[in-house]
């Protein structure tokens, strides 16, 4: 018989036994016809059901019919048992969904290759050294003619590319009345080539485009840009748009798929880096990220090596320059940083190097839940093995081998694992995106790729298997090692399984506990950082940045904050460089009253008088700035650059010089209170504030292009406030707009959202791990009441105390969750350390760490057990024994 035929038969199955039984009956006929007895040749042809097998088997691959047989059996025992079915399932699925969720975000973020040609033969240069705080730190920015030399170094060896960060830009396609926003990345016009990238439409930047600065102003569109800005109009090439002070042709559009470089943002618009004149000079400009795309058969040490050489020679001669702001130390020893050629295979951007802990920690809390949730059913299921003891035996007795036992239970197992996969895919297809969108500020959220692909549905798949075997292998294992005689008699021991089981909770509660002190520790981390002290008020508080067509002098600044300031609703209105803890910075080296370059760092901010007001800082000695103070000239310091650069003497009245890119004397005019300059994570560091206003040598007022409106709203102020602000600096004219609209909270927020996140995932796995132990203690008792109903009435018959059954039932179970908890913390106080980057204002080792998973785990296992202890002790011994 065919191949075909045999699988075909597969999905016949009453159709083809009655296809057997007629042949047999033609035979029987056919003997008949020819005068036999047809007695004789029923007799002749032996039983008729064996014969019928044996043609069926010959018929059908066996292993593969009974498999079937096994899968409809399997469905019929789910269906016979919906609610034990359906709380596996759930348990499950939950489990499953986040942990496909979880993949999801690792794949979109650190894995998936980019849509390029070759994408493995991608590396980035990143520098390896300490950060200003002299901690361990890894940074992948250079400046432009840096990135020349390199590239003509090892132009024989590998192809350099240049990418700048994606960045969102004001830009206008018809009027400057139209303002809008886009992500720009400046990339080398030979990009799009060496990745082997085609266009859409259009042309792509090619070489040419990017010779000299400013000489080739044209953009290319990515194809979601073009998508979501143009509907797929090819009319878009051809466009023109203004960006700064230029204007850009649209010359093509990209490929469906590319959306560059930054992994964990979508660019909209590419332009050549030489179309960034101000900066692509510029060698104290470190903007850019290098790709390095080496030949086939170039060696990577080597050219790391040479283009270390190159770096290393390029820094020497650069800080030179330096020697008379720069301690003398830090020129002697010159660059120590290592260079790294890491691979870019995913893209590079800095979201993956700020979540990649974070993503780690979500994919071991997800696993150690899963784990929870396998543990949990494989009890469920050793459960109902128990009560099938006798079906087993019987099958044991007809015949059955252990590997069809097996099998049996694993595809009862696989179709519990297949229903929560489904059930779990729903809620990993809503749980991703979602995560995504609680990263970064509302005003510029991250935008991953999150497609269900093959490499999605190959993890599912690959993660469903292997669920299977986890819970389902132990109580197949045992129930296919079934004694007939012992089971059949029911003598077989309860206490085995029993200590099976118990040892599963054990487990249960040891993962549970180290997703309950991860979860605490990480919420402590988010609730510490909120607390954190800024140092200033941001209540009712508004940063409107601002921009001008072109550079303004101070005297219009100040117009736009007048009229600013005669909005109804308003109660303030200071201008300042840019709003606190925004991620902008400005520092330098100093000289203090003439003496040699510091090493640390100070940090600056420009604002105008009342900002300190606005802001709520309060003056600590001296004065505020007055309205004809310029800079340089009168300078603002808080309490750390006195304490840090003054040493406890008096500042007022004291100088200081900035040194880079000129000495400029600067004299202390008031000292305030520290405010968060940076982030909320990091020191306090020295600040010094000085005037919005600044001067030329030759006394000549400095235009500007850029500023920030803080706003003090009154506390009626109107729910469209933010538009009216933003119409009434249109209507001033001369070119000014409002780029964003922001609360000073929201910034503030924006710096705790890595914290927030994990915070809030962890606590949602801490919910689940304590619901799933609850239901495995729950599961594991109600059994071992059950199993032990008979014992319990004879001692309650002889006269045992209630209280000593409900010890003798909770006890075991009790001891084993007490087991697990101390492996637990010892689990979690040994593996902290790694968790020490993610963390602050808590140590692994604090007692309110250790105390509050134990304290959950106890209650869980309290309230899981009362209903089993309540049966317990209230069996009717007169009842039971009668029925026995």
């Amino acid at each position: 018989m065919s191949f075909w035929s045999r699988f075909a038969n597969l999905f016949r199955g009453s159709h083809l036994d009655r296809e057997i039984d007629e042949e047999f009956r033609t035979h029987i006929e056919e003997a008949a016809e020819q005068g036999r007895d047809p007695a004789e040749v029923r007799r002749a042809f032996g039983s008729t059901l064996r014969q019928r097998e044996e043609s069926h088997d010959v018929r059908v691959f066996v292993w593969l019919d009974s498999l079937r047989a096994d899968i409809i059996f399997g469905w019929r025992q789910l269906w016979k048992r919906k609610l034990t079915a359906a709380a596996a399932i759930m348990s499950l699925a939950l489990a499953i969904g986040a942990c496909t969720a979880a993949f999801r975000l690792v794949d979109a973020l650190l894995l998936r290759p980019l849509p390029v040609a070759d994408p493995g033969r991608l590396y980035s240069i990143s520098f390896e050294g300490l950060d200003l705080d002299g901690k361990p730190t890894v940074h992948d920015s250079c400046s432009y003619p840096m990135f020349r030399q390199w590239r003509a170094a090892v132009k024989d060896q590998a192809e350099l590319i240049a990418v700048s960060l994606s960045n969102r830009q004001d830009l206008t396609y018809r009027s400057d009345q139209e303002m809008e926003k886009a992500h720009v990345q400046y990339v080398s016009g030979w990009m799009f080539s060496s990745l082997g990238l085609h266009p859409a439409a259009g042309r792509l930047l090619i070489e040419d485009d990017d010779r000299a600065p400013g000489a080739g102003p044209r953009a290319v569109l990515s194809y979601d840009y073009w998508t979501r800005r143009f509907g797929r109009d090819p009319e878009a090439v051809g466009r023109t748009f203004r960006m700064g002070n230029d204007i850009y042709e649209i010359v093509g559009v990209a490929g469906k798929g590319f959306t560059g470089t930054d992994t964990g943002t979508v660019t909209d618009i590419f332009v050549p880096v030489t179309m960034n004149a101000g900066s692509a000079m510029n060698a104290n400009a470190f903007w850019l990220r290098i790709f390095v795309r080496p030949r086939p058969d170039v060696r990577m040490d080597p050219l790391r090596d040479k283009l270390y050489a190159v770096y290393r020679a390029f820094e020497v001669e650069r800080t030179r320059n330096f020697a008379s702001f720069t301690p003398k130390g830090i020129l002697e020893k010159g660059p120590t940083d290592k260079l790294r050629l890491d691979s870019a295979a995913a893209g590079v951007s800095s979201m993956q190097r700020d979540y990649r802990g974070s993503l780690l920690v979500l994919s071991i809390l997800v696993a150690l839940v899963l784990l929870i949730a396998c543990a949990n059913v494989a009890n469920l299921m050793t459960a109902q093995a128990a009560a099938r003891d006798r079906e087993m035996a019987l099958r044991v007795s007809i015949g059955a081998g252990r590997r069809r036992l097996i099998q049996m239970v694993l595809v009862e197992s696989a179709w519990i694992a297949f229903l929560a996969a489904l059930a779990g895919g729903l809620f990993a297809w809503w749980a991703a995106p979602f995560v995504v969108g609680m990263i970064n500020p509302p005003d510029n959220p991250a935008r991953l790729l999150l497609p269900a692909d093959w490499r999605v549905l190959g993890f599912g798949a690959a993660l469903t298997l292997g669920v299977t075997i986890l819970f389902g292998l132990t109580p197949a294992l045992r129930a296919s090692a079934v004694k007939p005689a012992a089971a059949l008699r029911g003598s077989d021991d309860p206490h085995l399984r029993r200590r099976l089981m118990y040892g599963l909770i054990a487990v249960q509660s040891t993962f549970c506990f180290l997703v309950l002190f991860t979860a605490a520790m990480l919420a402590t981390t988010f609730e510490q950082m909120v607390r954190q002290p800024t140092g200033f008020s941001a209540e009712r508080l508004l940063t409107l940045d601002t921009v001008a067509a072109h550079s303004m002098p101070p005297a219009i600044w100040n117009q736009i904050a007048d009229r600013v300031r005669t909005t109804p609703g308003v109660e303030r209105v200071a201008l300042a460089g840019w709003p606190l803890l925004s991620g902008t910075i400005s520092n330098n080296r100093l000289s203090i009253d003439g003496g040699p370059p510091t090493t640390d760092l100070a940090w600056f901010l420009s604002v105008s008088p009342g900002w300190l007001d606005t802001m709520s800082i309060p003056v600590l000695a001296g004065r505020d700035f007055r309205a004809n103070d310029v800079d340089p000239g009168p300078a603002i310091v808080n309490e750390t650059f006195a304490r840090v650069y003054f040493k406890g003497r008096d500042p007022i009245g004291k100088t200081f010089e900035k040194l880079y890119p000129k000495r400029t004397r600067l004299q202390i005019v008031g000292v305030v209170r520290d405010a968060r300059y940076r982030d909320l994570r990091g020191p306090m560091l020295p600040v010094a504030y000085v005037p919005f206003q600044s001067m030329s040598a030759d006394n000549v007022p400095q235009p500007r292009w850029s500023g920030t409106l803080i706003v003090r709203m009154s506390r009626n102020k109107p729910t469209d406030l933010p538009s009216i602000l933003r119409q009434e600096v249109a209507r001033a004219g001369l070119g000014f707009r409002v780029s964003n609209i922001r609360t000073q909270q929201e910034i503030n927020d924006a710096q705790t959202i890595r914290e927030r996140l994990l915070a809030v995932l962890a606590l949602f796995f801490a919910i689940v791990a304590a619901v799933l132990a609850g239901v495995g203690i729950f599961g594991v008792l109600d059994y071992s009441v059950l199993q032990r109903s008979r014992e319990i009435g004879i001692r309650l018959a002889i006269g045992a105390p209630r209280s000593g059954i409900a010890r003798s039932v909770t006890v075991g179970l009790f001891s084993m969750v007490l087991a697990g908890s101390i492996t637990g913390a010892i689990f979690g106080i040994t593996s902290a350390r790694y968790l020490q980057a993610l963390l602050f204002g808590v140590k692994a080792t604090d007692p309110g760490m250790i105390a509050l998973p134990a304290l959950t785990i106890l209650t869980v296992a309290s309230l899981a057990a009362l209903r089993p202890v309540i049966n317990a002790v209230r069996i009717d011994p007169v009842s039971l024994l009668r029925e026995v």
